[in-house]
């Protein structure tokens, strides 16, 4: 799988968490485009090369979960003696999502906290910016909501 590593790399990205803990969008692209992130691996007799998604039963739609550290992810599932992970970057990331467009409903970001943000998969592929190679579309103009 390019663009995933092995587990010795560092298991944590400081920065995502940091941008998590601010609830701060702006902050999570960055990270997500300048550093690593946390993807639960799916391990099945003893051979762990395919990333963990999840789903809702009675829907064929799944959902990305991804992580500032390979601890919030073992506090998601208490229950696994050994869970285990993979560290992505933002190339695997890009690519990930536009191979699983089509079933990929929504992505989280430490779904079992302390700070819990969500994005859609078209919306983080935008964030994340374009394929090595690819080209630049104009920036959209984003519409700031107000505070209610």
């Amino acid at each position: 799988m390019d663009g995933v590593t092995d587990q010795t790399p560092t298991t944590r990205s400081d920065a995502l968490a940091a941008a998590l803990a601010a609830q701060d969008v702006v902050a999570v692209a960055y990270a997500l485009r300048n550093d690593v992130v946390i993807v639960p691996q799916l391990v099945v007799n003893g051979q762990g090369e395919q990333v963990r998604v999840f789903g809702r039963e009675g829907t064929e739609k799944r959902m990305l979960l991804l992580f500032s550290s390979a601890e919030n992810y073992a506090q998601m599932v208490p229950d696994e003696p050994n869970p285990q992970v993979m560290v992505g970057d933002a190339q695997w990331l890009r690519e990930f999502l536009t191979v699983h467009q089509g079933v990929l409903e929504m992505v989280f970001f430490d779904i079992a906290g302390p700070h819990v943000m969500q994005a859609d998969p078209a919306d983080l592929m935008r964030a994340l910016g374009p394929l090595p190679g690819e080209s630049v579309d104009p920036p959209e103009q984003i519409a700031e909501t107000p505070e209610q």
